[in-house]
């Protein structure tokens, strides 16, 4: 039987260190200024900022300045990865992005849910993997705990609920498999 949503709160404490908090809240301002407000070529600027607080950039990895990055600390990314504009990257866990991959405008990477069936509802922090050569296309929503196999596209709009296969065409809500990605050889472009 359900409790009355009076007797069921419980007081709600954060599951984050007072250190990881007070570095959350100086990045917050680092990032809603030097970085928010830099021009959008100067990547090896926002990438030594992103640095200074812990991130593992490989120095031809792009963020664009209005992306919005929760803990620089978590996030990894290879040569030539790429975020783009005004992407949610929430990242209470390791969030790793493949060389040659990118996540397009709008995106929303989401690394926590909640256990919703306890009183407090605390946080549940999962890792998000996006492997190499992969194209996330305008807000595509990707959950936590995902990974995102080598090759593979999600169209515009999409939700990822569930680890990718590699090298496929995804599209919908949920994303479903549309077709194989091949990729065209040069004598086919021409």
């Amino acid at each position: 039987m359900s409790q009355p949503a009076s007797e069921a709160r419980t007081e709600r404490r954060s599951t984050h260190s007072v250190g990881n908090r007070f570095a959350r809240g100086v990045w917050g301002l680092v990032q809603g200024t030097l970085f928010r407000f830099s021009p959008r070529p100067f990547h090896r600027w926002r990438n030594w900022l992103l640095r200074l607080f812990g991130a593992k950039l490989h120095p031809t990895a792009r963020v664009y300045p209005r992306a919005r990055i929760w803990a620089p600390w978590n996030l990894q990314m290879a040569e030539y990865a790429t975020i783009g504009e005004d992407v949610d990257v929430y990242c209470p866990r390791k969030l790793r992005i493949g060389a040659n991959s990118v996540v397009s405008q709008y995106s929303y990477l989401c690394g926590a849910t909640h256990d919703f069936e306890k009183p407090n509802r605390p946080l549940v922090p999962l890792p998000i993997t996006i492997g190499t050569d992969v194209w996330l296309a305008a807000d595509v929503f990707v959950a936590p705990g995902v990974t995102i196999g080598d090759g593979a596209v999600v169209g515009a709009r999409s939700s990822v609920f569930k680890d990718l296969e590699p090298w496929k065409v995804y599209m919908g809500s949920p994303a479903r498999p549309v077709r194989d990605r091949v990729m065209a050889t040069e004598a086919q472009d021409t």
